[in-house]
């Protein structure tokens, strides 16, 4: 779903199985800063196919998409 706020566009994915909203399309990198989270031990999934760690910085998510990170934690 698509609203416009001000000049901007408001977008709204699917994370983790969870609705959020961001000002526009953004990349991989992007949602990670965002979000948070280092770009090291974790997976992205972006409607259901892995995005290379490569690609974070180019790849590009728009509304409605549906995003899954995983976080690999070691042990032992």
């Amino acid at each position: 779903m698509q609203t416009r706020r001000g000049m901007g566009e408001i977008i709204e994915i699917i994370v983790n199985g969870e609705a959020q909203s961001f000002d526009g399309a953004l990349s991989v990198a992007q949602l990670l800063e965002r979000l948070g989270l280092p770009e090291k031990k974790i997976a992205v999934e972006h409607n259901l196919e892995i995005v290379p760690k490569s690609a974070y910085a180019t790849h590009i998510i728009e509304a409605g998409d549906r995003i899954e990170i995983v976080h690999f934690i070691g042990g032992g």
